[in-house]
């Protein structure tokens, strides 16, 4: 029985000739590698072991809503986030916590520490405040009645001047209180109310630096000490005036009478008459006063009760000042005052004055008047003359000119004010000019002291104050971001200007020929014998007569009380200087000249002027001005249908 091939064809795989062939070519094979084919797997048996081919794994996403990403992105992202916060957003976080210290204050400059001494000698300077005003109005004075007050810190100086003005009939407990002005005991009011003008301007501008020296709330209480007192030599509560009390003490030339420059004696012991001095007319006086309690009504705009009665006060007696038939200068005639103080002009005083009610109170009429082209005219503010160009007790044009500058350069407020504006402008700049010796306006001594008095008695007190208006117009140009101005043909830079004022000042302080400081107490050599009655008489508990304190005037030895801080007249125009009482060009300290010091020391110094802070207080000064342009309008309402 044959066996059937169901799917057709023969089961013979080959024809025995071939199978011959076939294996005589096998013959010539390597026998391992035959073998190994004849043991190789087809493709479908690797499978049947291998099994099936493996899955790739599928990535698994978060939708977030605005984007879907991968789950192991979103948790890379968290865990770098969580690092970062470990790492340093919870040590800053622990370091901000933790309560730190605070930085130690950098050491004092030489000018703070001479601003410390100069503001003392106005402590010594004092005489004794009442606590009642004139007409019996209370003052703001928080003094105990009768008694200078016990942190005065000169022990050298008691109650004094306790009688003054105690004749007056229509003042209420006299005009005692104020300053005594240099080294005899007469209250000259021109230049105290100068004085105190100057130390307000002072603290407006550089109030940061007060407070970062810790002489903030000392300087406020002298301005307060002396404007309480000028309140007392006018009725400050009535609003039309027709007098003011011009000084208080009296000195005759070569006089044989007792009186403030006959007699050598300290304030506590005298006992010679004391009148009291009245004008009727008094437009430069008045314009001074007026200015002095302008400006410290904003230093006090903190105490709003007694900055308005400052303002009011400044008010009453500008309006005096500016009366048409009252336009007669107050030491004209005036045997007492016009030797001493004599008043050169009144038009200065008026601009000053102007500016200053103007920055008090913000009524426009003050600025108008200013800024009116007669103004200047009359002033002759610009007509190049170089005396006009020297900031003084007795010339205000620098400083009102540079008070109004001020105006234009922070606040701009163009017409229709600009054309005078810029008339200031350009000619405080033009007084900048001067200071310089290499245009040879001023005169300068070898060891480099500018001359501004020409050679002539007490030229310090003109270096400070000149020295103050440097420095504050440097400020004023760096805090609105100008290098410099033009002097001709060069161009200076505000640090020019500056070093100017910090010659000046320097010098002052030591770096002269005499290698000496002219401020006494700041250096190891200064002025020893001064011209001034309470240092040179010692505080030994006895009373010397009138002519009985001339031992002590004409004795060589030094000042048994140290008058700290007070800056001497200064040097001659060879840089000479003689330390005697008798020469009281060179050695008698003044009012005027320690509130220009104390300006320009404030201006000077580094304390306060920190990373980011500005060079000076810009907005202070404009607390009362209203805004220089409309403000903008709303926005429409919405339109409805």
């Amino acid at each position: 029985m044959y066996s059937a091939n169901h799917w057709g064809g023969s089961f013979e795989i080959a024809a025995d000739g071939a199978a011959e062939d076939d294996h005589s070519r096998n013959m010539d094979l390597d026998r391992g590698a035959l073998s190994a084919r004849q043991h190789q797997l087809d493709e479908t048996q690797q499978s049947w072991l291998l099994g099936p081919p493996e899955a790739k794994k599928k990535d698994k996403y978060v939708d977030l809503g605005c984007v879907v990403v991968k789950r192991k992105l979103l948790w890379w992202v968290l865990w770098t986030l969580l690092a970062a916060f470990i790492l340093i957003g919870l040590p800053v976080i622990i370091a901000k916590s933790i309560p730190k210290k605070k930085p130690h204050a950098p050491p004092p400059d030489q000018y703070t520490d001479a601003l410390h001494k100069a503001l003392l000698f106005f402590n010594a300077q004092k005489s004794l405040l009442s606590l009642t005003n004139n007409f019996g109005h209370v003052s703001f004075s928080a003094l105990t009645a009768g008694r200078l007050p016990k942190n005065n810190g000169i022990k050298w100086r008691g109650n004094s001047g306790l009688s003054d003005g105690s004749d007056l009939t229509d003042v209420k407990g006299g005009l005692v209180g104020g300053y005594y002005d240099a080294g005899d005991n007469i209250k000259f009011h021109f230049p105290l109310a100068f004085s105190m003008t100057m130390l307000s301007w002072s603290v407006i501008e550089y109030s940061a630096k007060y407070k970062a020296v810790g002489e903030y709330d000392h300087v406020r209480e002298l301005i307060k000490w002396g404007t309480d007192y000028l309140l007392l030599t006018f009725n400050s509560s009535a609003s039309t005036i027709d007098k003011v009390y011009s000084q208080v003490g009296i000195a005759k030339i070569n006089g044989t009478q007792p009186d403030d420059h006959y007699c050598w004696n300290r304030p506590e012991d005298m006992a010679y008459p004391r009148p009291v001095q009245t004008a009727g007319s008094a437009p430069d006086l008045g314009g001074e006063m007026a200015a002095a309690l302008a400006a410290a009504s904003i230093v006090f705009r903190d105490n709003a009760a007694y900055s308005k009665k400052l303002v009011n006060g400044a008010a009453a007696v500008y309006k005096f000042a500016r009366s048409s038939g009252r336009r007669t200068p107050y030491s004209r005639g005036n045997q007492y005052i016009e030797y001493y103080y004599n008043s050169t002009s009144y038009w200065d005083e008026y601009m000053w004055s102007a500016a200053w009610m103007y920055y008090a109170t913000g009524n426009n009429t003050y600025i108008t008047f200013a800024t009116d082209p007669r103004l200047p005219k009359n002033a002759k503010a610009f007509y190049s003359i170089l005396d006009f160009s020297v900031f003084s007790w007795d010339n205000k044009l620098p400083g009102a000119e540079l008070l109004l500058s001020r105006l234009r350069m922070f606040l701009n407020p163009g017409y229709p004010y600009e054309e005078s504006l810029i008339g200031y402008h350009n000619t405080t700049s033009m007084n900048m000019c001067t200071y310089f010796p290499r245009f040879g306006a001023f005169n300068f001594t070898k060891g480099g002291l500018a001359q501004f008095n020409h050679g002539k008695g007490q030229p310090l007190q003109y270096t400070v104050a000149n020295s103050f208006l440097a420095a504050l117009y440097a400020d004023y140009m760096e805090s609105v971001n100008v290098p410099g101005w033009y002097c001709g043909p060069y161009f200076m830079t505000v640090d020019d200007l500056r070093s100017f004022a910090r010659s000046q000042v320097n010098y002052i302080l030591g770096d002269n020929p005499k290698k000496m400081s002219y401020v006494v107490g700041y250096g190891k050599k200064y002025p020893r014998r001064l011209h001034h009655r309470g240092a040179s008489t010692p505080h030994n508990g006895i009373k010397y007569s009138c002519t009985g304190g001339y031992k002590w005037r004409d004795t060589k030895g030094a000042d048994p009380n140290v008058l700290v801080g007070a800056m001497v007249g200064g040097p001659d125009k060879n840089d000479q200087f003689k330390d005697a009482r008798l020469t009281y060009a060179q050695n008698e300290p003044t009012l005027v000249g320690n509130a220009g010091l104390v300006a320009a020391l404030v201006a000077l110094t580094n304390s306060g002027r920190g990373a980011g802070v500005t060079a000076v207080d810009k907005n202070t000064m404009f607390s009362a001005v209203p805004p220089m342009f409309p403000a903008t309008p709303p926005p429409p309402s919405k339109w409805k249908p």
